[in-house]
């Protein structure tokens, strides 16, 4: 029988802020493209976003469950002018509160701010920093479409560190055009040398419609080959870790104390707010998208602000598994047997084993207990698995690096009970 869970309720809201000074070459976000010259405070395309996001903000009913964490991302919300950081802010304190605590994060671009506005984020509460390095090598910077050069990020990095910034992550993509694996270890070095608190690592993917998509195919110059970029996650794994960060997401490293506290509320398919344009969210098992465009977005708040936005239905309880397995296999501590247990059926988590003991992927699996005692998958599906097995997780880094693979033979076995 399967058990009926109280709903959680959102603690955690993203705001998209879509401008760009140019669109990079790989991206496919909803963003808009302003140029060099425009930012927040010279912009009224900026402006009138921001009033639209907070009429967005001001007509969604409120829970009244306090904010935990808020994530300004983007686009490139260093733009912003620190009024209209303060605007956002202020608006969602009135209408959910924010807890005294929370993790309020902002993704930055290097060459888009300066010292005073730093301050600024950090007066307004602004507490944990995202900067979007991607490479260290200024050929890679330009054939990505970036804005900014590799003077840009040492820039970028000094400010933080005089402003007193101790909570800062940066964003690294492998993969590009031409990046040898060379280009990758100098990078991973730098990266460690900027004492980031957090390391973000993204593989290339080239998505349909994007320049990239016109330029190159996968698997074929110049792009680099699968056993180059398989090469380049392991080396990723060995340089971090040895470095001090835990690897405690597919694609993500923190040091102790300083993993991104939202971001795991989309890994643990917890409910969130997502506001603005493109912009998605996961309340009461429903997901709900906004207009791509900055046109279709200002409909949809109209939509929205007069109740005339249909919802979609819940996602089933064959979904709600498939996304808990999904994400929580992203995680280093994997799923957790119990939980699953409870919210899908005693079965499930059984069914799950043997899925990965039949298609021959227990190889790549560990089972650990409460107390973080390493446990081996039996091979043999009939075997009874450890009672004192509470958490199923992918083996880092070679689960990780076949995680796509796991996971579509497990989506086709897996259902619920009925």
């Amino acid at each position: 029988m399967v058990a009926v869970a109280m709903e959680k309720m959102p603690r955690c809201a993203y705001l998209h802020i879509p401008f760009c000074r140019r669109r990079c070459y790989y991206c496919d976000f909803p963003v808009s493209v302003v140029g060099d010259r425009k930012h927040g405070d010279n912009s009224g395309t900026i402006q009138k976003y921001v009033d639209t996001l907070c009429r967005e903000i001001q007509a969604t009913p409120a829970t009244g469950v306090p904010l935990q964490t808020v994530f300004f991302g983007g686009g490139t919300p260093s733009l912003l002018s620190l009024a209209q950081v303060t605007q956002i802010l202020e608006t969602l304190k009135a209408a959910f509160g924010i807890e005294p605590d929370a993790e309020i994060s902002m993704e930055i671009d290097p060459g888009t701010f300066d010292r005073q506005q730093l301050e600024g984020f950090l007066q307004r509460g602004i507490n944990r920093f995202s900067l979007g390095v991607q490479a260290f090598q200024d050929p890679l910077l330009q054939v990505s479409g970036r804005s900014h050069s590799v003077a840009d990020i040492h820039t970028a990095i000094q400010l933080i560190h005089t402003t007193g910034i101790s909570n800062f992550s940066i964003d690294l993509m492998a993969g590009l055009p031409h990046q040898t694996l060379a280009d990758w270890k100098e990078t991973l070095h730098r990266a460690i040398a900027t004492q980031a608190t957090h390391i973000s690592v993204y593989d290339l993917i080239v998505e349909p419609k994007t320049p990239f998509a016109r330029y190159y195919q996968s698997n074929t110059a110049p792009l680099p080959p699968e056993a180059t970029t398989v090469e380049m996650y392991r080396q990723t794994c060995a340089q971090l870790t040895a470095a001090g960060y835990q690897h405690y997401e597919i694609s993500n490293y923190a040091k102790p104390g300083y993993q991104c506290l939202h971001n795991r509320a989309y890994w643990e398919n917890q409910p969130y707010y997502g506001f603005g344009m493109g912009a998605t969210s996961y309340l009461y098992r429903r997901r709900l998208t906004r207009g791509r465009t900055l046109k279709a977005y200002k409909t949809w708040v109209q939509n929205w602000e007069n109740h005339n936005v249909e919802l979609p239905p819940p996602d089933s309880l064959q979904d709600q598994l498939l996304e808990t397995v999904m994400l929580g296999l992203r995680l280093a501590e994997g799923i957790s047997l119990p939980d699953i247990a409870q919210k899908f059926g005693e079965e499930v988590p059984k069914a799950i084993c043997r899925s990965l003991q039949t298609d021959g992927w227990h190889h790549w699996v560990e089972l650990t207990t409460a107390d973080n005692q390493l446990l081996s998958l039996p091979d043999d599906p009939c075997h009874p698995l450890p009672e004192n097995a509470t958490h199923l997780r992918l083996q880092d880094p070679e689960g990780f690096l076949l995680s796509n693979s796991i996971l579509a033979s497990l989506f086709r076995h897996l259902s619920v009970p009925a």
